[in-house]
């Protein structure tokens, strides 16, 4: 299916690895220009590199910087002509228990998971509105549907943005602009990796084993691939997704097992 976004402008954020990573590849290969975005400079230029070796990849531009600073958000903007499609991304904050978490941890989460994603898209939305298309993902997580008890900073942050998004949402759309949210369960990136050795420190454990047991427990039997979720992604931000707006759709290989 052509998904019609050839020639688009596409700001990616956290997209030096991962599941951003993931969305930029997608995204480029259906002809997409694509200004990629994340702090460290030699994993940003390296998927940069390898984005432009895509087949059918429009141009890549990379740009480091912190998107949850003002600067850094300017210096992203500044770099993408015009802002067709805008997927939002940050690093979770830490896993822990939530008595040990100061004020500071918590403006530290909201920063990145939920006002820095609001300000991106403050910046982008009226001139997609203008110009009568606009695709806006945020990439979210499970954890906005069914919490995690040691990720209370990441829970917190994200289901604020996800609340603020329900409301813009059906604001947009008449405009074709619209606004979904994309909730990763397990997917094997450095992220959940990470959540691993946590849990296996804490139990005295061991994050191989841990991670056999968690693939164990997930219908599909495996950790998702950030190219399957990038695929999505790309979906969500086509010609043909118009009407699709203000959803919250949960990737997760069969592991949340409720109905709604």
């Amino acid at each position: 299916m052509d998904l019609g976004i050839a020639g688009r402008w596409a700001l990616v954020c956290g997209a030096s690895k991962g599941l951003g990573l993931g969305c930029a590849r997608a995204l480029a290969a259906e002809g997409a220009h694509v200004v990629i975005v994340a702090r460290g400079e030699a994993a940003l230029q390296q998927a940069a590199d390898a984005l432009r070796a895509v087949p059918g990849a429009g141009q890549v531009v990379a740009v480091a910087a912190d998107v949850t600073t003002v600067q850094g958000r300017e210096a992203a903007l500044a770099a993408c002509p015009q802002v067709d499609i805008l997927v939002t991304n940050a690093g979770g904050p830490p896993a822990g228990d939530f008595r040990s978490f100061e004020r500071e941890d918590w403006i530290a989460a909201l920063d990145a998971n939920m006002l820095a994603p609001i300000a991106l898209i403050r910046a982008t939305v009226d001139g997609m509105i203008e110009r009568g298309f606009g695709r806006i993902v945020n990439i979210t997580s499970s954890a906005v549907k069914a919490p995690i008890d040691i990720l209370a900073l990441s829970n917190g942050a994200r289901s604020g943005l996800t609340g603020f998004v329900a409301g813009l949402a059906r604001r947009t759309v008449a405009a074709n602009v619209t606004i979904n949210n994309l909730l990763p369960g397990q997917f094997d990136t450095d992220r959940l990796r990470g959540t691993l050795a946590f849990l296996a420190a804490q139990r005295d454990g061991d994050a191989e084993a841990m991670a056999e047991h968690r693939k164990n427990s997930i219908p599909a039997g495996r950790f998702g691939h950030p190219d399957e979720f990038g695929a999505a992604c790309a979906f969500l931000c086509s010609a043909q997704a118009g009407y699709l707006t203000g959803q919250n759709l949960l990737i997760d290989g069969g592991a949340y097992p409720g109905t709604f």
